[in-house]
């Protein structure tokens, strides 16, 4: 787990007018790579390798996405998917940061890659999750085959929490956006807030609880749809 305390800033090539709080990458045995960005006005991020996929979701600011010949306005809570191979620039219109997940694309035989889209958090509808309606999830990517990897959003009423310790082959990259709670990680539990950063690996034993009169909601990232061996 990392907490805003212990951040380090550095620009990623390409970057302008913006650094890079890099959460999770390869070298901490992640098959993904997830920053936070902070960009300044007229900012913009990186190019991506062409086999690379990008996520964006907007945590504060105003930012552009421009690609497949139409530019996208994007603010708090909105977010954007790109991939693999898609040219495209995002660039803040005033000071902005950005939760970000990259990845190799993973394609499956038979099936078309997914195409470039935005989207506003408020358009996706929420759904209690398996039944308990003080837990809501919003499935930000469509669940189809097409799509590797899942980025969902998640909001605790007070006191709620997940019905099971869960342990399993997917990974986790998860960002605290607001609220506090406790967060169970093999045999040792943590108290979270907003602008916490966790990475799981697979297996790792997790449960989560939130604490306090508030709601608690946080970004969480997985690899999905694909088959352990590839």
């Amino acid at each position: 787990m990392f907490t805003p305390d212990t951040f380090v800033r550095a620009a990623l090539p390409g970057m302008r007018k913006a650094v890079a709080i890099v959460h999770a990458a390869p070298a901490i045995g992640a098959a993904f790579t997830q920053y936070t960005a902070e960009v300044e006005a007229g900012g913009c991020l990186g190019e991506l390798p062409t086999s690379c996929e990008r996520f964006i979701y907007v945590i504060e600011g105003k930012v552009t996405a421009d690609f497949s010949g139409q530019s996208h306005a994007l603010s708090k809570n909105d977010y954007a998917y790109t991939p693999q191979q898609l040219q495209h620039s995002i660039t803040a219109v005033n000071e902005s940061k950005l939760a970000v997940i990259e990845k190799r694309y993973i394609s499956l035989d038979g099936v078309r890659p997914p195409a470039a889209f935005a989207s506003r958090t408020s358009a996706v509808p929420s759904e209690p999750l398996e039944g308990d309606e003080s837990i809501a999830v919003r499935h930000l990517l469509p669940d189809n085959m097409a799509f590797d990897c899942a980025v969902n959003l998640m909001t605790y009423q007070p006191g709620a929490s997940l019905s099971m310790v869960e342990i399993h082959v997917m990974e986790h990259g998860l960002l605290m956006l607001e609220g506090r709670g406790i967060y169970r990680l093999g045999g040792d539990w943590y108290p979270v807030a907003a602008g916490d950063f966790i990475w799981m690996g697979p297996y790792c034993p997790q449960w989560f609880g939130a604490l306090g009169k508030g709601e608690a909601t946080y970004l969480i990232y997985k690899d999905w749809n694909r088959h352990p061996l590839t």
